[in-house]
């Protein structure tokens, strides 16, 4: 039988991705009832490349000026407002009004260096691994047991 060390660490890291899944699909709508609350919490995309990672975000028909992004060593903080143009009576099935998200990232970023772009509704922020992320390396040492 094969001795496996506890680590309470990778148990609580664990956890904390469980918890951030129960939120995230507790902010997505469900139901055409509930598709209302999209205005508050766009759709993400979040991919890992070995410099970087790419966040994308959907958000159709916002004026990029009326976007706020605040970078942070280990997460993005998108805010904005989805402003409604037509003053007519109108039937709509658009959302509009305030949105706001944050995104927990999985490692640390360089928050001076990310860059952001906007097409298609699409909102592109590329996020730059910190260096020490990128260059981690683990020195381990060996002991001796016979001396």
């Amino acid at each position: 039988m094969a001795i496996v060390r506890y680590s309470p660490w990778t148990e609580i890291n664990s956890l904390q991705r469980q918890l951030n899944q129960i939120f995230d699909d507790a902010a997505r709508p469900t139901s055409v009832n509930e598709f209302g609350n999209f205005s508050q919490v766009p759709a993400a995309e979040l991919t890992e490349t070995k410099e970087a990672l790419i966040l994308k975000l959907e958000l159709p028909g916002i004026n990029p000026a009326e976007i706020n992004i605040e970078a942070k060593v280990k997460s993005i903080f998108v805010i904005g407002d989805r402003k409604k143009v037509s003053k007519e009576k109108t039937r709509s099935e658009f959302c509009y009004g305030s949105f706001q998200r944050v995104i927990s990232l999985p490692v640390k970023i360089q928050n001076t260096k990310v860059t952001a772009e906007y097409k298609a509704g699409i909102l592109h922020l590329t996020l730059p691994k910190a260096q020490e992320e990128m260059n981690k390396v683990v020195k381990v040492s060996l002991n001796d047991v016979n001396s």
